[in-house]
């Protein structure tokens, strides 16, 4: 069954972003860069915002990074292949390929594309995994927990909801990130 899947860097006290909007929790190794193009691979659909998009779209807009390693390479291949939906109302056009904009996150929109979809979802972006929390479509949240702590920011999960999730497995890596895999109880 396809999932939708949240994924997200975060620090040990929950925050995605500081307060100025950086999120440089520290330098990713390639153990955890692997574990995120996996992800990657994995999936054949990303959900993104405007800002998450824009950040991530260098990996489609400048041929540099994927000419530094192999692993880069792999990676921008895993981003470019998938399709992305990018929930904006400012954005007027995608700068990338197989990328469409819409004005509003619809729930009803997602359940359907869940349902046609061959490959998981990945959600990013914690204001849109936050309207789909709400919605209840989260089926499950992979953190890579950063051992950083930042005293404020933007946090991880929603503020304005509740989730009572079951832990489904963890990962330690070499550089002291650990990833958390759950799920939404009942599911």
């Amino acid at each position: 069954m396809t999932k939708l899947i949240y994924v997200t860097n975060v620090t040990l006290d929950g925050y995605i972003e500081d307060e100025r909007g950086a999120f440089d929790f520290g330098p990713a190794d390639a153990e955890v860069f692997r574990s995120h193009t996996d992800l990657l691979q994995s999936a054949g659909t990303f959900l993104y915002g405007r800002r998450l998009y824009e950040t991530m779209a260098v990996w489609e807009t400048d041929a540099t990074l994927a000419a530094q390693s192999e692993l880069m390479a792999d990676f921008a291949t895993a981003w470019q292949t998938a399709n992305k939906v990018v929930y904006s109302t400012t954005l007027t056009a995608a700068s990338t390929a197989n990328t469409r904009v819409e004005r509003h996150f619809d729930p009803t929109a997602v359940r359907e594309l869940k349902a046609a979809a061959g490959s998981d979802i990945t959600v990013g972006g914690a204001n849109l995994a936050s309207q789909a929390f709400k919605a209840g479509l989260v089926d499950e949240c992979q953190l890579f927990v950063w051992p950083t702590v930042l005293g404020g920011g933007k946090p991880a999960l929603p503020t304005d909801a509740r989730a009572d999730l079951e832990l489904i497995d963890e990962r330690r890596f070499g550089n002291g990130v650990v990833l958390l895999r759950y799920r939404p109880l009942g599911q």
